[in-house]
């Protein structure tokens, strides 16, 4: 998710009108901020700025000096003083907007900057090289820089010199590798290119196209300082969980490592992605934050010795890595390409290991139990051999395969006075290993993982990015309603087969401005760029209420088939203490100011309390909190206390059916 917006702000002067400008803007948008409409042909605000057209000139003083610059492309890094309308400037724009004309009389966008530029003389510069066509191209550059910004891929460009200068594809011929994703022609401000459109018969494609290239500009100038998903994917997030304290270590242990610098984005970008090329899920995402590793050649496996391709590291792969206690990027790389071969999940691997290894530092398992594999945190040669042997269906890999809910309650009975211990420390719900966050700080991110549907996996409700690194959810009942709505609004990509990261991997850099915290958090105008695109595909209009009952009738129906099979109830709701608070007095002493100060600040006390005693108190403290979300987030799904959708709520949702009120109905 974008991280918020907290640029340095410097004051400037535009003819007199003072202006607080976004350290490193382009002056264009301090002036137009200003009320001021400079003319240009070549300036497009969701595209770099070229400054070729020469139009919005304007004089600058800055330390005392004057100059004439291009406004789209001048960057504010020092206090000045702007003047658009000075003489020299205003015969400046008038002598181009004279050539303009004579080149391309016929052009609307033409016609408005010469009359806006006092340019009336059609004849003055008219020649051989003059274009009567009203849609002509007028190399503004937009198609060509949209096509590489937009989508990377740089179909379009310019051919020949001069006056035979023209927008073309390589050798004149229609490049294969174009998807028709309508960039250039949404971009096109005479309408020079045309787009069919058309193909699968939406209702309103101008719709789609309009608010669709509204993320692709976003992706293009946003990014690259947000989060970076075009250059490193969800790899971006291992720093800043780190830096959160929110980064899986050693079987969720801890929220950061001294050696994290290892295996974070910094070091997949230099050393391990292969850059300079779009990778994407599908062809013409503009987000493109799909990574791969080439060449990378297997040290252990049936395929030992072999360079293949990799498809990742994603984020959650890297953290499974730091989970182990493995922060060797060979090894990250090398297990993941063995669990997409296998057809294992990355994610319930690495748990699982790192439960695994904890067990083995605690003596709970050792080589005997293991068939003679020494998995303490850091085992990576003997961490793949299990995976192997779990693919192969042999040995202690045969065991492991089965999940942290059968080995926990195995060895509960194995080692009954470590029982609480082990089930603290295992981190499963519903049979689900947890993904790769530390959740214990979170409480929005306790509920939103064990109270999912599925189990405790993001796809439902990943709201640790808003609770804890940009603050949007901070009371009690901001974290509630957080559990109602965003459930529902991410099981609502599922039902329509959308991408749910061009939501929030890139956020609109008035957002945190525009919107309170709360609502900052959904990123209305994203969730409208949805709706319209629904809209345009399908002619039905949306809105919030509408959204929300569409996924709340599934989202009900998921709940009941789960209480169908017996799995769907509060009892069922209960996370491992782990990814609550600290199991161990380690932990607990790991963190022990901030600890302590929680135990004071929420009145309790810890005057002469042992470590030990400390950890029972914060344990008791937690569960009375995940309690009361967990009723504040029922009771707003319209459930029962015991987890269970109300017959009224069925109702409302036009949904009593009667086989799914016989589920419910003694449950009420």
């Amino acid at each position: 998710m974008a991280l918020l917006n907290k640029s340095k702000r410097i004051d400037i002067s535009v003819n007199g009108v003072k202006i607080s400008a976004i350290e490193n803007s382009n002056l264009i948008d301090s002036i137009k901020e200003a009320g001021i409409d400079l003319p240009t042909l070549c300036y497009h605000k969701d595209l770099t700025p070229n400054g070729s057209c020469r139009l919005c000139m304007v004089e600058v003083e800055e330390r005392g000096k004057k100059k004439l610059v291009t406004a789209c492309n001048y960057p504010v890094r020092a206090e000045l003083n702007v003047n658009t309308e000075t003489e020299k400037v205003k015969r400046h724009r008038k002598n181009l907007a004279e050539m303009y004309l004579g080149r391309w009389p016929n052009v609307p966008v033409i016609q408005e900057i010469a009359e806006k530029c006092g340019a009336v003389d059609k004849e003055k510069y008219k020649s051989d090289l003059t274009d009567e066509n009203p849609k002509a191209c007028i190399l503004c550059t937009h198609c060509v820089r949209a096509c590489d910004e937009f989508i990377q891929e740089k179909i379009l460009g310019f051919a020949g010199r001069g006056y035979k200068r023209n927008v073309n594809m390589p050798f004149q011929k229609v490049d294969p590798h174009c998807v028709g994703c309508s960039s250039c022609a949404f971009v096109c401000p005479t309408g020079a290119i045309s787009i069919d459109d058309n193909l699968n018969h939406p209702v309103n494609p101008e719709m789609i196209r309009d608010h669709g290239m509204k993320v692709n500009a976003e992706m293009a100038t946003l990014d690259p300082y947000q989060c970076r998903m075009r250059e490193v994917g969800t790899a971006n997030i291992v720093e800043v969980m780190d830096a959160y304290d929110l980064l899986p270590v050693m079987n969720y242990k801890y929220g950061q490592h001294k050696d994290t610098p290892k295996m974070d984005s910094k070091v997949m970008k230099a050393k391990y992605f292969t850059q300079g090329h779009p990778d994407q899920c599908w062809h013409g995402c503009s987000m493109a934050c799909a990574k791969a590793v080439e060449h990378f050649e297997l040290k252990t496996g049936p395929y030992k010795g072999d360079k293949v391709i990799v498809d990742g590291p994603e984020y959650e792969t890297a953290a499974g890595g730091s989970n182990m206690g493995c922060f060797d990027l060979d090894f990250i790389v090398e297990y993941n390409f063995y669990c997409d071969t296998y057809g294992l999940d990355t994610i319930s691997y690495a748990t699982c290991m790192a439960f695994v290894m904890e067990c083995y530092e605690n003596g709970i398992i050792t080589k005997e139990d293991t068939g003679g594999l020494h998995l303490p945190f850091g085992a990576t040669n003997d961490a793949l051999e299990v995976l192997h042997q779990m693919a192969r269906g042999e040995g202690f890999g045969l065991e492991f395969g089965q999940g942290i809910k059968y080995l926990k309650e195995k060895w509960a009975k194995k080692c009954p006075e470590k029982a609480q211990f082990i089930r603290d420390i295992g981190m499963e719900a519903k049979g689900l290993e947890y993904s790769e966050y530390v959740s214990k700080e979170s409480l929005a991110q306790q509920a939103g993982y064990t109270l999912a549907i599925k189990g405790p996996q993001h796809d439902e409700a990943w709201l640790i990015f808003m609770d804890m690194v940009n603050n949007q959810i901070p009371t009690f009942e901001d974290k509630a309603e957080a559990l109602y709505y965003f459930p529902l609004f991410r099981t609502w990509f599922g039902l329509y087969g959308l991408c749910k990261i061009v939501w929030n991997d890139v956020a609109p850099k008035d957002n945190s401005m525009k919107y309170p915290p709360q609502q900052a958090a959904k990123i209305p105008d994203h969730v409208y760029n949805y709706w319209k695109f629904v809209e345009g595909m399908t002619g039905r209009e949306l809105n919030e209420q509408k959204m929300l009952d569409e996924s709340a009738r599934v989202h009900n129906l998921q709940k009941i088939m789960s209480i169908m099979l017996g799995k769907g109830e509060r009892k069922d709701d209960i996370p491992p203490y782990r990814a609550m608070g600290p199991v161990t007095v380690e932990e607990y002493e790991s963190r022990v100011l901030r600890y302590d100060k929680q135990l004071k600040d929420n009145g309790i006390d810890i005057e002469g309390k042992t470590s030990e005693e400390k950890v029972q108190l914060m344990k008791d403290f937690r569960y009375e909190q995940y309690r009361k979300v967990t009723d504040a987030a029922f009771t707003r799904r319209g459930w029962t206390l015991e987890g269970v959708p109300k017959i009224e709520r069925l109702k409302e949702l036009g949904i009593d059916l009667p086989e799914l009120v016989e589920i419910v109905k003694d449950k009420q």
